[in-house]
C-alpha cells in the first residue's frame, strides 16, 4: 500500500498535461496484498477472495470476461488467458481505505501471473517477459475497465518498488524519482488510521476530472495549487525540514478539499480536530477523501498522544513502517 503525501489527483491523464511540473510524492508502507497461485489437475478457474469470502469458479477464462463478482481478478485473469489454476488473494488495507489496496492487489496478481506465463505454465501463450512498466500498464488499464473511469498513475509504482518517491509526470512520459531520505524520520512523525468512513475515489475523481475538462476555472487553480505544493514538498523532504514537511503537508490538505465538498467529512473533522489537539500539526485524507484512511503528523515525543486522540475518538489504528522492497517474490 501507499500514503499519498502530495500531488495526488493531478496523476489522472490527461490533466498533468495541463499543469507543467506536476508530479506526485508518496511513500510505499508495510500493509500488503498477496496473491498465490495453485496448478490445478484441469483447466478450471477457482478465484478466492479472503477478505470478502467470495469464491468464483469457470470453467476456462474465456467465461470471466463479464463476470461481474471479483471483477478486478476475473478480468486478470482473462487478460493473461490463465487456465488451470486456483488464485488465492488477501489483502491488508481496509475496504475504501484510500491507501491503493486495489492497486496493490492488482500489481500481485500481475506479478503472479506473469510469472506463471513466463515459467511456462502456458507454454502456448505469446504475452511473456514483461518489463515492470508494460505490467504497470496492464494493471492501470484492467483496474480502468474494472472501476469504468480513469485511473491515476501513482498507485501502482509504490506497489512495485517501495520506497518514497517522486512521480514526474510530463509530456515526454512518467519518471519516477526516488528520494534519499530517512525513512525512520518519516515513520517517526506519522500516524495512519482508518476513520471507519468507506469512501469509493473512482466516483470522486471523476467528477473532478470533468469539472477540470469542461473548463472549471476553480479546479484548475486548486490543480495548480496542489503542484506548487508538492514541488515544495518534495524539496523540504530532501533537505530533512521536518517541521517544512508538515507545513507542507497541512497546505496540501487545504487545497484538496477545495476541489470538492466531498473531501471531508464531519467525522474526518472531528478526528483531526482530536488530533491537532494532541500536538498533530498537519493532518490529511489518503486517496480522495470523502472517507478511508487519514494520517496525522506531528513531532516525534507528540506521536503516542496523537494516536490515543485518534483511536479514542473510534479511530482504527494502523501500524505500518515506510516499506523499502515493493513486489516481491516467495
Amino acid at each position: 500500500m501507499r500514503i499519498d503525501l502530495a500531488g495526488g489527483t493531478i496523476d489522472i491523464w490527461p490533466l498533468y498535461l495541463f499543469h507543467p511540473g506536476a508530479q506526485t510524492l508518496n511513500a510505499a508502507i508495510s500493509l500488503r496484498a498477496r496473491a498465490r497461485l495453485e496448478s490445478r489437475s484441469d483447466d478450471r478457474i477457482v478465484i478466492r477472495s479472503e477478505d470478502t469470502g467470495v469464491t468464483l469458479e469457470a470453467d476456462g477464462w474465456q467465461e470471466l470476461r463479464d463476470r461481474r463478482e471479483l471483477r478486478l481478478l476475473s478480468l486478470l485473469v482473462h487478460f493473461f488467458e490463465t487456465r488451470g489454476i486456483t488464485l488465492t488473494t488477501s489483502s491488508q488495507s481496509p475496504a475504501g481505505a484510500g491507501i491503493a489496496g486495489s492497486s496493490a492487489l492488482n500489481v500481485a496478481v500481475c506479478g503472479a501471473l506473469a510469472d506463471w506465463a513466463v515459467c511456462g505454465a502456458l507454454a502456448d501463450w505469446n504475452r511473456t517477459h514483461f518489463d515492470p512498466e508494460a505490467l504497470l500498464q496492464i494493471a492501470m488499464n484492467v483496474e480502468a475497465q474494472t472501476i469504468a473511469v480513469p485511473t491515476g498513475l501513482q498507485d501502482y509504482r509504490p506497489a512495485l518498488y517501495g520506497g518514497v518517491a517522486a512521480l514526474e509526470l510530463d509530456v515526454d512520459g512518467i519518471r519516477r524519482i526516488p528520494l534519499a531520505i530517512d525513512f525512520r524520520e518519516l515513520e517517526r512523525r506519522i500516524v495512519l488510521c482508518y476513520t471507519g468512513e468507506p469512501r469509493n475515489s473512482g466516483t470522486n475523481n471523476w467528477e473532478i476530472t470533468k469539472k477540470h475538462i469542461d473548463g472549471d476555472r476553480h479546479v484548475f487553480d486548486c490543480f495548480e495549487r496542489i503542484r506548487d505544493t508538492a514541488a515544495t514538498m518534495r524539496e523540504r523532504l530532501v533537505q530533512g525540514d521536518w517541521d517544512g514537511v508538515g507545513a507542507a503537508i497541512a497546505e496540501e490538505w487545504e487545497n484538496r478539499k477545495r476541489l470538492a465538498p466531498g473531501v471531508t467529512t464531519p467525522g474526518i473533522e472531528t478526528l483531526i480536530a482530536r488530533a491537532m489537539a494532541a500536538g498533530a500539526t498537519a493532518a490529511k485524507v489518503c486517496g480522495a477523501g470523502g472517507g478511508g484512511c487519514l494520517f496525522c503528523y506531528g513531532s516525534p515525543d507528540v506521536r503516542g498522544a496523537i494516536a490515543e486522540a485518534l483511536a479514542s475518538g473510534g479511530a482504527r489504528l494502523l501500524d505500518f513502517t515506510v516499506e523499502r522492497d515493493g513486489l516481491t517474490r516467495g
